[in-house]
């Protein structure tokens, strides 16, 4: 399990192993502000041996929201109730990263657990934005489409929300180009369709993500690393795919991305994804191969012979664990090596 176990420089980080925790939403903030709930839950992921904490999707500006509950980093009040978040991880020993994010026309939706579909105003929903005026699917709202000023103030406050969360004490910053949502939909020919530089072929579809790369490189410290999630295709004719991401890797690479967690899907309804334990390692390991770029693999890993074997075979640098945490936050630590275990004094009688 050596290779496993090693630690992994990022920049002017370096965690101690390449097990991490994946970001996930929780749907459990108030105005934005993280609080009790999102203090214990990322806390006791640390206790449980996560090398690196990615906190879940955190809106860059209102409108960017998943959910009317979703974690916020456009205001100062928002970055000092994750600076809590921040002192408790680090107090447990784990690093922490926070995926900085913005939903487009996947914004103003209920809670998984409340429904599916658009939130309407009337229930506390917004008005959202995207690429062009074409919603998710049906039950979503019907976007605006932004137009140039909406996408500068859109990269300005990517920038902002970096700045706050170096403030607040991240160890690194992760942007969200994945998943359908808002940069996703830009680089996606399914989902954009505008006829500005914003649009058409791969240099225009991935405008926006480089501004946005740009804006949190000059923000952040230049010891901080800049991570980034992006789906690797989007399982359907005619949308992104491999080729595409991978120039996208080299190209946030030139521009001080550090590592790109390879994820897939969640553009557009259809798609077909070949579901099984690690489907998305081999996605990973072409952005690798193509790119050079430090990657992480996610998605139905959930052994730790599989985890070894990815890091160990090079196709990927780390492994991400989602779900799997969410059972059981202990996991890491369980498997670690008695010398990388940081289980508090008072659970020692625990790990022999």
């Amino acid at each position: 399990m050596a290779k496993l176990f090693e630690p992994l420089a990022l920049r002017g980080l370096t965690v101690p192993h390449r097990i991490f925790m994946a970001p996930m939403c929780q749907y459990s903030a108030s105005g934005g502000l993280a609080g009790p709930w999102h203090i214990r839950h990322y806390a006791e992921r640390a206790l449980g041996g996560a090398a690196l904490v990615v906190v879940e999707a955190t809106a860059v500006r209102p409108e960017g929201r998943i959910s009317a509950q979703d974690l916020g980093l456009w205001n100062d009040s928002q970055a000092e109730a994750l600076l809590r978040v921040c002192e408790a991880v680090h107090e447990a020993g784990a690093k922490i990263a926070i995926q900085l994010a913005h939903a487009g026309r996947k914004a103003s939706t209920r809670r998984p657990w409340e429904g599916s579909g658009a939130l309407p105003e009337s229930e506390g929903g917004w008005a959202v934005i995207g690429p062009g005026d074409e919603p998710f699917d049906p039950s979503y709202a019907k976007p605006r489409a932004m137009d140039h000023g909406d996408i500068q103030a859109v990269v300005d406050a990517f920038g902002e929300a970096g700045r706050r969360a170096a403030r607040a004490g991240f160890d690194a910053v992760e942007l969200h180009g994945a998943h359908g949502y808002l940069l996703h939909q830009f680089l996606s020919p399914l989902s954009n369709h505008r006829p500005d530089a914003y649009g058409g072929g791969f240099d225009g579809r991935s405008r926006l993500a480089l501004e946005a790369v740009d804006a949190l490189r000059s923000a952040i410290p230049s010891s901080m690393p800049l991570l980034a999630r992006l789906s690797a295709t989007d399982w359907l004719p005619g949308g992104w795919d491999l080729e595409e991401c991978s120039l996208l890797a080299r190209a946030f690479a030139a521009r001080g991305v550090d590592f790109i967690d390879i994820s897939s899907g969640g553009l557009a309804t259809g798609a077909k994804p070949p579901i099984g334990p690690g489907y998305q390692v081999s996605l990973a390991a072409r952005i690798k191969a193509d790119s050079g770029i430090t990657t992480g693999a996610v998605g139905l890993i959930t052994t730790i012979e599989q985890a070894q074997q990815i890091v160990l075979s090079g196709a990927a640098d780390a492994v991400s664990l989602g779900r799997l945490l969410l059972r059981d936050p202990y996991w890491p630590l369980r498997q670690l090596p008695p010398e990388l275990r940081r289980a508090p004094a008072q659970y020692l009688r625990a790990y022999p």
